[in-house]
């Protein structure tokens, strides 16, 4: 078979099994398993694959089928211009967190901030923010410790692990601050809603998905313990739930937040919550 033939087969394949975005996903498989890049395969459209080169991507092509996410099975992904390590031990980032980052790289005037990343997973938006800002100082934090070391691999393969500090807890408890900016992208889904998951999101790490009953119960105690962990006037930066951004604002005024402002993703979902302290 051709690269052609096999990227054909495998996007039908794909479409059987309801995988979302199936020629890209095959792109992305073969190009993996031949160790080019992605946009090298429109060069050999006609060059027959050997059985040699056909092995390992039958195993990539039938894990995805079952449903595995495409960046487990790449074993990175692209995220604010950098590759990261992704695995199961945290959550695949999103490109709504992805927006996240660029909307906070606009908004931070100080290039020297102290910035808090709670609940900081594989570490994409701490060492982003590092990135952007050499002369920050960046601290990220997280109950998980299995997140914790794939956010150290990351730090190490980006060459900034000297530039964040990764610690482990549950919230705020084991962080003393100030801080001017907290930044967070909690889990936010309710337990019942569980069933209308993808497979794809149900193979992320549960304590990353889910947060309780309502699914806002953690970013609910961030807001209330926040303050206390920011300097005056410092900032705290959410990325909240499908429909919970109007309670969580509502929140924010009512234990004196001011200047909160309810911002949408490129879906037009209200995504992200920004607000001031003091």
């Amino acid at each position: 078979m051709t690269v052609l033939e096999v990227l054909q087969s495998t996007t039908a394949y794909f479409k059987k099994h309801e995988v979302e975005s199936p020629r890209l996903n095959a792109e992305h498989l073969l190009a993996h398993a031949l160790q080019r890049k992605r946009i090298e395969l429109y060069l050999e459209f006609e060059r027959p694959l050997a059985e040699t080169e056909l092995a390992p991507l039958r195993e990539l092509v039938r894990r995805r089928g079952q449903g595995e996410p495409l960046q487990h099975l790449l074993g990175t992904v692209e995220f604010a211009g950098h590759t990261f390590l992704c695995d199961q031990r945290a959550l695949v980032p999103r490109p709504e967190t992805e927006q996240l980052v660029e909307l906070l790289k606009s908004k931070i005037k100080d290039p020297r901030s102290q910035i808090l990343d709670v609940g900081t997973g594989s570490g994409v938006i701490a060492l982003a923010l590092a990135a952007q800002f050499p002369e920050a100082e960046v601290d990220a934090v997280d109950i998980s410790d299995e997140a914790l070391a794939l956010a150290g691999e990351n730090a190490a393969r980006l060459g900034l692990e000297g530039r964040v500090r990764f610690a482990k807890s549950d919230l705020l408890t084991g962080v003393k601050g100030p801080f001017d900016l907290i930044v967070a992208n909690l889990p936010y889904v309710a337990a019942g809603d569980r069933p209308t998951l993808s497979r794809e999101v149900l193979r992320d790490p549960a304590l990353a998905v889910f947060a309780g009953e309502r699914g806002d119960e953690l970013v609910r105690a961030l807001i209330e313990a926040a303050p206390a962990y920011l300097r005056p006037g410092g900032t705290l930066a959410l990325e909240v739930g499908i429909g919970q951004a109007d309670d969580l604002a509502a929140l924010m005024a009512e234990k004196n937040y001011h200047d909160i402002a309810s911002i949408r993703d490129y879906c037009g979902v209200t995504r992200f919550l920004f607000s001031r302290y003091g």
